[in-house]
């Protein structure tokens, strides 16, 4: 039997205020790719996140990578504003709790990039680094 496939690789919208009108276009994007491919994620699977934020001029020291880093995660949940019991939107995982590691970055954009970050979920694996710090295994 094959393994299910886990990992989802886009391009992601540069940001743009209002925040929850940027969740809800990122959502829209995440979306979309997903229906392209097989990849599903379920309740219990254990993923990790790697992140490339484009921002131009003053947004690249104005921005804060753990906003940047909450409105990405709500959108994946199918958050965009309003009470957290309420999800409007088709989540792509059902909660960001399964999230255990991520790797996020703002840089300026390269000219190739049209100002369109990257964004990859994949499944979870624990690193040599990880096993090595004091209290873990």
């Amino acid at each position: 039997m094959s393994k299910r496939p886990l990992k989802l690789t886009l391009r992601i919208p540069p940001y743009r205020s209002p925040r929850n009108g940027w969740r809800k276009q990122l959502h829209q994007v995440v979306l979309r790719h997903q229906c392209k491919s097989p990849v599903t994620y379920k309740p219990d699977d254990k993923l990790e996140l790697e992140v490339r934020l484009y921002l131009v001029g003053a947004a690249l020291s104005m921005h804060d990578v753990d906003n940047r880093l909450k409105d990405i995660m709500d959108a994946l949940q199918g958050r965009a504003g309003g009470p957290k019991n309420r999800k409007p939107l088709i989540p792509t995982i059902t909660n960001d709790n399964q999230i255990y590691r991520v790797i996020i970055e703002k840089l300026a954009p390269p000219k190739q990039s049209h100002g369109l970050g990257h964004l990859t979920i994949r499944k979870y694996r624990a690193r040599d680094f990880v096993r090595h710090l004091p209290g873990t295994r």
